[in-house]
């Protein structure tokens, strides 16, 4: 496949060095021309427990459409998730009408954004537990193996199962499943749980499993979540399981510093606005109230008042 990756963060990486690794031929695109050009020169570097990996690939900041004989069968939107819109409008300059775009973003929302730009048909969402740690420009360690569940953005999109095919014989562990819709709420209940208390204690994630208060804290967040779910059509099954399973995941990543507690760290803007946000808004319009993620997503909102976008 020709395959186009926008955002060479550590998933981006992780992904475009197991599909170099397979065969398949790819560009990787970043906003940050330097950031582009280091990549090209040094290429990619998986690091997979002992063992360094390195992969010669063309990264840009401006791609040029592709030669009606040689098209993008994907691209792979990467990018954080408040990028989307920006994200789109450089898929929509190098896809043709046959080009699939898949996001595995965290939250809710890129993908509509995506389908507004580039059409339901195109659009394929998904989410992923591989587990990877960006360590410099296109240089990603593997972390954990996970699976990747791909799905339909929204009822026009095509199917498209091959994907998880591919994905698989690639060294990624992937399945389509149609009812991707349980999955993108379910990864949701985790990332409302864990990542804005994470972020705001300054804290890692282990943190919200063994202290009383921030278990509460990630408890009250994540049944909110479910309600708010269960409203908007998809039910998780029982709040108190869902919980338990949060709480398991915050344990068993316990050495792990939230992405969201990342970017705080590093002073960036978050993706407050596609999980608690999204978790607020979408409550909002079923009526469901929300004050738990209402007031992470107002904190985080506060002190991103600090940050640079």
């Amino acid at each position: 496949m020709r395959i186009a990756i926008i955002g060479p963060g550590a998933m981006g990486s992780l992904f475009g060095a197991y599909l170099l690794r397979a065969g398949h031929e790819l560009l990787l695109i970043d906003h940050n021309n330097t950031r582009a050009r280091t990549i090209g020169q040094e290429g990619l570097r998986l690091h997979k427990g002992d063992t360094l990996h390195r992969f010669t690939v063309d990264a840009t900041a401006n791609p040029l459409p592709p030669s009606p004989d040689s098209p993008y069968d994907l691209i792979l939107v990467m990018v954080k998730a408040q990028q989307t819109a920006k994200a789109a409008e450089t898929a929509a300059k190098i896809a043709t009408d046959e080009t699939l775009i898949l996001t595995l973003q965290n939250g809710l929302g890129g993908a509509e954004i995506l389908c507004k730009v580039l059409g339901e048909e195109r659009v394929l969402v998904g989410v992923t537990s591989q587990g990877a740690t960006l360590l410099g420009h296109g240089e990603v360690r593997h972390g954990g193996n996970g699976e990747t569940i791909i799905g339909p953005a929204a009822p026009a999109s095509k199917h498209a199962a091959e994907l998880a095919r591919i994905f698989t014989e690639a060294g990624l562990e992937a399945r389509w499943e149609e009812g991707i819709s349980l999955h993108l709420w379910k990864k949701l209940c985790a990332n409302c749980g864990i990542n804005a208390i994470t972020a705001l204690a300054n804290i890692k994630n282990g943190k919200i499993y063994s202290h009383p208060e921030a278990a509460a804290v990630c408890a009250d967040a994540v049944r909110e979540t479910v309600r708010v779910a269960t409203a908007s059509g998809t039910r998780l099954g029982d709040e108190e399981e869902i919980v338990s399973w949060v709480l398991s995941v915050a344990k068993a990543t316990s050495a792990n510093r939230s992405s969201m507690g990342q970017d705080v760290d590093r002073r960036r803007v978050t993706e407050v606005d596609f999980i608690n946000g999204a978790v607020m808004r979408e409550g909002a319009l079923h009526g469901v109230p929300t004050p738990v993620n209402a007031t992470l997503f107002r904190l985080i909102k506060t002190l991103e008042t600090n940050f640079k976008s």
